[in-house]
């Protein structure tokens, strides 16, 4: 098979590699790609906000399966040019991509299903949103309802910090642009958080290794949100019991729904969990893997991966066996630039990586580029480091053991990933 992935960052490059091992993949390209995809892909400069560019490339390239890693070209309609030229692709349709590119759609489509999770109000009006909070003190939760990276969701711990977060999205300063001009005000949910994902296909589908996220910069969950830095698969939090709980009052209401709405979901439907006393909750739904959690739960896939987006798109499951508990562990530790989520430098020239790759653990480039031969850091997320092992402890060693062998100035990490999993798995 000729298999195209869109995308540039860590994601991308975990879904290449698992792609790439298949025996199935005869020619594997990216688009518009990074360094570390070029080692085993042929990288094509393309914009993610142009489906028809997209689809152009997909057919000058005999493509026979597409695989979407940002949300940004789904919300964009990729798919749905995808499908009206007869090219298979996996990912869902701009429509169906709301659930995440509209937090006030997918708040609507819980209420609609009985899907748990926080009571919620929308506006786009800022007095009427102020008003809200006069009646409904913090701890609150505000949320810009468009796409804004992983960052438009602000756990507001004072009144003050909750007015001005909605001054940020919806008065003059409009901080989030189009996304912030409706905003999601809900309640502060107590508990710990997990990500479930499902490959899903109309009412049908196969879940992977649940994971936890570390959203905030620094250790102890301190600092400003970030798009991630470090998680670890499969979640201890996450039992059997509570992932038939998932199943059955998450996922499987939220896609008959979506079928009653005449908008059936094919991709992969991620869902961000707050484990409360009452059971768990939804906190937001994702239209595509997450990003660091995907170069987790791909590695721990015990099957083919290509195999299984390919049965998603076509809608066959049939040959496919759920893996939801795997055998093994991995842990990823993001190495980001000194300043990441707010202003940080880039062009700072990195070395150690082979070094860190002698012990199996995988770097994978997030935000890096080329000049010449030398390889240079271009993002705030830089690299995912990541550590696999029979448990959690020995895949946290691992990917930790490997991060400190990578070197670029400004370099900083989080060193507590994975503390909460240890916990819980030494109780």
């Amino acid at each position: 098979m000729n298999i195209l992935v869109l995308g540039s960052g860590g994601r991308e490059h975990s879904i290449a590699l698992a792609v790439h091992k298949s025996p199935q993949c005869s020619k594997l390209l990216c688009a518009p790609g990074n360094p570390g995809m070029a080692t085993i892909a042929k990288c094509i400069p393309i914009s993610l906000t142009d489906p028809q560019a997209m689809a152009n490339l997909a057919e000058q390239e005999q493509i026979d399966l597409t695989i979407v890693g940002p949300e940004i070209p789904l919300v964009a309609g990729v798919v749905d040019e995808f499908q009206k030229r007869g090219l298979l692709i996996f990912g869902p349709t701009a429509k169906a991509a709301a659930l995440e590119g509209s937090k006030a759609f997918s708040k609507a489509i819980m209420k609609r299903y009985g899907v748990p999770t926080a009571a919620f109000e929308s506006f786009t009006d800022l007095d009427a949103a102020k008003a809200y909070l006069k009646e409904h003190p913090a701890p609150i939760v505000v949320k810009a309802s468009g796409l804004a990276a992983g960052k438009g969701a602000i756990v507001c711990l004072s009144d003050e910090e909750a007015h001005q977060a909605v001054e940020d999205m919806l008065g003059e300063a409009a901080v989030f642009g189009e996304s912030g001009k409706t905003v999601v005000i809900e309640e502060f949910m107590e508990g710990e958080e997990a990500s479930i994902f499902a490959i899903c296909h109309g009412k049908d589908y196969i879940l992977l290794a649940s994971a936890q996220d570390h959203k905030r910069a620094f250790d102890n969950d301190q600092g400003p949100n970030t798009g991630g830095m470090g998680a670890y698969a499969p979640a201890p939090i996450v039992t059997d019991s509570l992932l038939e709980k998932v199943k059955k009052t998450i996922i499987e209401p939220t896609l008959n729904g979506m079928i009653q709405e005449n908008i059936p979901y094919t991709g992969v439907l991620y869902v961000g969990i707050m484990v409360t006393k009452t059971g768990p909750r939804v906190v937001e739904y994702n239209c595509r893997l997450g990003d660091p959690e995907s170069q987790i739960v791909l590695p721990l896939y015990e099957g083919d991966v290509l195999e299984l987006f390919d049965a998603a798109a076509k809608g066959d499951f049939s040959k496919i066996k759920d893996q939801a508990l795997p055998s093994k562990s991995a842990a990823i530790v993001v190495l980001a630039s000194k300043g990441y989520p707010g202003e940080y430098e880039t062009h700072k020239k990195v070395t150690g990586i082979d070094e860190a790759e002698k012990n199996g653990a995988q770097v994978l480039h997030a935000g890096t580029q080329l000049d010449g031969d030398t390889l240079l850091t271009a993002g705030g997320r830089v690299f995912g480091v990541v550590g696999i092992g029979d448990d959690l402890a020995k895949a946290l060693d691992q990917a930790y053991d490997a991060a400190e062998k990578v070197q670029f100035e400004t370099k900083f990490y989080r060193r507590d990933i994975g503390k909460k999993g240890l916990q819980k798995c030494s109780n």
